[in-house]
């Protein structure tokens, strides 16, 4: 049976009653010696009654605060994650045989900074690419290949602009109290059990920097799994996938040493459609579509299929569009198992 603590006015209202009940002729008015000594009394009870609300809440990781959700999640091994940075590759330009040497500093046009994680040197074509890690962590240093960089402070015969070759990834924030709290719910839920697939996602899991995991027992014969795993809604950086390796092998059963952890194959889908307004115009169709599909191509994990269906009715369903016309992808997108289907470019045009 569930039990309402009493508030303030109910707690005051009882102290009252009981004296008048003992003591009929007493006085119970507000600036009466018992209605000063019930409204303290009340006050102080009320306190308590919310205190001992507190501590039942603490007392299951659920509804726990910070504080109290990590001591649950510490009984379990389980420790928050950090942030992580992003990396990826630069070229410089410059004149052939130019050093570019470790640590050197470039900027976006907002300020992110990244610093080289390697020497270079400018090869005879004028340019050379060199690795970069973002001086700051989180998901805002995930950035796109072609993102234009400044130097701080440009390196003899080199330019003094520099552009990413590749996408920068592995950017993650830190874990929030939801997803520690998930981590810890598949262990009460999943418990140890020896290496089984629900073993090898939370060990995954437990690595900064991973984000989502999905493990493929036998993919590759008896004895084999594959652990497929991504980073902030992406692919993890080559760093994300050491650390995973390295912490694999180290909890893994003695027996279990033939794994490998992959990074998914990103599969765009570029969505065109044609579509009919009412209330609306184009640009704000444009917007509306791309968040609803958006939303869609989120809950999609490595290997699940990119339907059609969905997408139409993803744009079906934007407030305003009275009727459409997908004209790309021309049929459902499959994927392979560790083919992950993505949001790629989205184009919205008018009916005729």
């Amino acid at each position: 049976m569930s039990f309402t603590p009493k508030e303030y006015a109910a707690i005051k209202a009882d102290y009252l009653r009981d004296i008048q009940s003992q003591l009929p002729d007493a006085s119970a008015t507000t600036d009466s010696d018992f209605g000063v000594r019930g409204a303290a009394t009340a006050a102080a009870v009320e306190g308590l009654y919310q205190h001992q609300v507190w501590i039942v809440r603490q007392a299951f990781p659920d509804t726990a605060d910070t504080e109290y959700l990590e001591k649950h999640a510490a009984l379990h091994g389980l420790t928050r994650k950090s942030a992580t940075t992003a990396s990826g590759a630069a070229t410089f330009t410059g004149t052939p045989g130019a050093a570019i040497a470790l640590g050197t500093e470039v900027k976006t046009v907002a300020g992110l900074a990244f610093a080289t994680s390697e020497a270079g040197t400018i090869g005879a074509g004028g340019t050379v690419a060199v690795a970069v890690l973002a001086s700051a962590s989180g998901t805002g240093s995930n950035l796109d290949a072609g993102t234009t960089l400044t130097c701080t402070s440009a390196p003899s015969g080199v330019q003094g602009a520099a552009v990413l070759t590749t996408a920068t990834t592995g950017g993650t924030d830190a874990e929030t109290n939801a997803e520690l709290l998930a981590r810890l719910l598949d262990v009460l839920q999943n418990p140890p059990a020896g290496g089984n697939k629900a073993d090898w996602r939370r060990w995954a899991m437990a690595v900064n920097g991973v984000t989502a995991a999905y493990v493929f027992p036998l993919r590759r014969g008896l004895g084999t799994v594959d652990v497929c795993i991504t980073s902030a809604d992406g692919a993890p950086s080559a760093e994300t996938l050491a650390a995973c390796t390295a912490y694999l092998d180290s909890v893994r059963p003695a027996g279990a040493s033939d794994f490998q952890v992959l990074a998914p194959a990103l599969v765009p889908v570029a969505v065109a459609c044609k579509v009919r307004l009412d209330g609306i115009t184009l640009e704000q169709a444009q917007t509306a579509i791309e968040t609803a599909l958006a939303a869609y191509f989120a809950t999609l994990e490595p290997g699940d299929t990119a339907y059609l269906s969905r997408i139409e009715t993803a744009i079906s369903g934007v407030d305003g569009v009275v009727d459409r016309q997908v004209t790309s992808p021309a049929a459902s997108v499959a994927a392979g198992e560790i083919q992950w289907p993505r949001l790629g470019a989205v184009t919205v045009e008018l009916l005729p």
